[in-house]
C-alpha cells in the first residue's frame, strides 16, 4: 500500500473507470448498498481536519493523496432486501446471516478499486475513520445515520521514492500452508 503521493492529478478518466469498478462488485442479492463518496480538492483538507486530533509521520504522508474514496454500507439496504418475497425471508432478523454481508461487499467494492488503481500504475492505501470520528465526517459531509463507515481509499500516483513502510516491513508473510487447505483443515 502506498502511503505517500506525488504533486499530480489522477486523470478524470480513470478516477470514473475505477469508481465502476467498485460500484459493479458483487452484491450480495443485488441489495446495491455500497455507496462510494469522492473527495478531492478543498475536501481533502476538510476530511482531515475533522479526522485527526494530531500530526503524525504517516498523516504528513498519507495526506498527499490527491484523492480519497470513502466507502459506506448500509444494513438496511441488505435487511430490506431479504424481506422481499424473491428472498423468502418474511423479516428483517440479522441472526440469518453467516456474515455481513453489508460489510462483505463494500470490501469488494473496494478491493476492485484497488486493483484497477494498481492496473493503472497508481499507488492506493485503505484505511479506517477513528470510531470516534466517523459522526464528525458524517455532519461535515452531510451523510446519512444509515450509512457504515467501512473505510477510505487514499489514491494517487505514488511519490518518487516511495519505500514500503509499516506492517509489511515489519512483519513477514506467513506460511501459503497456513492459509490454503484443501480437502481437510
Amino acid at each position: 500500500m502506498v502511503r505517500s503521493y506525488a504533486d499530480r492529478p489522477v486523470p478524470a478518466e480513470v478516477l470514473e473507470e475505477l469508481i465502476d469498478f467498485g460500484v459493479r462488485a458483487p452484491s450480495a442479492g443485488f441489495s446495491q448498498g455500497v455507496s462510494l463518496q469522492l473527495l478531492d480538492g478543498a475536501d481533502l483538507q476538510r476530511f482531515w481536519q475533522v479526522t485527526v486530533d494530531r500530526e503524525t509521520k504517516w498523516l504528513e504522508r498519507m495526506s498527499t493523496a490527491p484523492v480519497l474514496i470513502l466507502v459506506w454500507a448500509s444494513k438496511d439496504a441488505y435487511l430490506d432486501r431479504y424481506a422481499e418475497p424473491d428472498k423468502g425471508w418474511t423479516d428483517r432478523d440479522e441472526d440469518r446471516w453467516t456474515a455481513p454481508y453489508w460489510f462483505v461487499d463494500a470490501g469488494m467494492a473496494a478491493e476492485n478499486i484497488l486493483l484497477g488503481a494498481v492496473a493503472h500504475g497508481l499507488g492506493a492505501c485503505f484505511f479506517g475513520v477513528p470510531p470516534e470520528k466517523v459522526d464528525a465526517v458524517r455532519r461535515e459531509f452531510g451523510v446519512p445515520d444509515e450509512q457504515l463507515s467501512v473505510g477510505v481509499i487514499s489514491l494517487g500516483w505514488p511519490a518518487e521514492g516511495e519505500i514500503q513502510s509499516g506492517s509489511p516491513r515489519s512483519r513477514g508473510r506467513i506460511a501459503r500452508e497456513q492459509q490454503v487447505h484443501r480437502g481437510n483443515w
